[in-house]
């Protein structure tokens, strides 16, 4: 599976694409970090997020795209900008029927870490040992990046069973419903 992780921002915007392969081995193929500059207009912003992830996305063809849930930020402005940029992604990912997925900050440090409140500096060892890396990756938003995909390689087995699971029991809740209303 190719998944393309994405810590999403205005100002600085990690994209990264791995692989899986057996068991929990997983390759680093890209890392990058698209930056806007905080003077520019929000929606020229935007535009140049837009077209790098989709440039990305014609270039790497991930099989699913792992972006960075937006939580309460003390600082609104972040937050907005955050979530503006995580939709643009989550739009060009469904333009190209490109499956969306997105997790908590401390699903990923708990995933890469084993801790749900690691600090930056142990995601960033983390995913380096993790890759195989030869030297860490820089800024913090390639490491996140590179956090996100890892933690959707490692999860994705365990939501692809939940969904069937949830598929199952609609089903069962369907066949109950009309079995009561024959009954009627």
């Amino acid at each position: 599976m190719r998944v393309m992780g994405v810590d999403p921002g205005l100002t600085r915007c990690g994209l990264s694409v791995i692989e899986s392969r057996t068991g929990r081995q997983v390759i680093a193929l890209d890392v990058d970090v698209v930056r806007t500059p905080s003077g520019e207009p929000l929606a020229q912003r935007l535009l140049a997020i837009s077209e790098a992830v989709e440039h990305w996305m014609d270039t790497h063809l991930p099989d699913v795209i792992a972006i960075e849930r937006v939580f309460a930020n003390a600082n609104a402005n972040t937050a907005m900008g955050t979530a503006q940029a995580g939709g643009v992604i989550a739009l060009a990912a469904a333009r190209r029927d490109i499956d969306v997925y997105f997790h908590t900050p401390s699903e990923v440090k708990a995933a890469v870490t084993g801790n749900g409140r690691a600090d930056k500096a142990q995601v960033t060892a983390m995913v380096t040992k993790i890759l195989e890396l030869q030297q860490k990756p820089t800024p913090a938003d390639a490491a996140d990046a590179l956090a996100l995909a890892i933690c959707h390689c490692w999860r994705a087995p365990m939501i692809a069973r939940m969904a069937k699971a949830e598929a199952a029991a609609a089903e069962q809740r369907k066949r109950y419903q009309a079995r009561l209303k024959a009954l009627r």
